[in-house]
């Protein structure tokens, strides 16, 4: 498990680049609840790039089929730090966008669209509440 790369991966690289593209501009590896892979500070947007086996995508995860209790319990654990993770931030005002592994490699234009959406809501309400 020491060469499972937890940040830079290939997928956070596609997203991060469709994102440059439509003119969003992020932090990387700011301080917050559960390490988020790209940050908005402005929008107070955090986003995650989950991996379809480590944190249990429906669609995908096919659990191993050797040591089972193990792994069971290992996804288990990292879906339950997900939504502790989402619950902290929201407490905090922050809006948390998860994205699956699957859905960047299949459109990251698709994904960058959505947080762009995002982002851009949240920095007008933010605006408009600040006066």
């Amino acid at each position: 498990m020491r060469r499972v790369r937890s940040r830079d991966t290939s997928c956070e690289f596609l997203l991060r680049s469709a994102l440059h593209t439509r003119g969003l501009r992020y932090s990387l590896r700011r301080k917050l609840p559960g390490s988020p892979d790209i940050v908005f500070s402005r929008a107070r947007v955090a986003v995650f790039v989950d991996g379809c086996f480590w944190h249990g995508c429906p669609q995908h995860c096919r659990r191993p089929s050797s040591n089972t209790k193990y792994w069971h319990a290992k996804i288990d654990r990292n879906m339950a730090r997900d939504a502790r993770v989402n619950g902290e931030l929201e407490a905090l005002e922050w809006r948390v966008v998860r994205l699956w592994e699957h859905e960047v490699r299949r459109s990251p234009a698709r994904c960058a669209a959505r947080i762009e959406r995002m982002v851009r809501m949240r920095i007008r309400s933010l605006d408009a509440a600040r006066g």
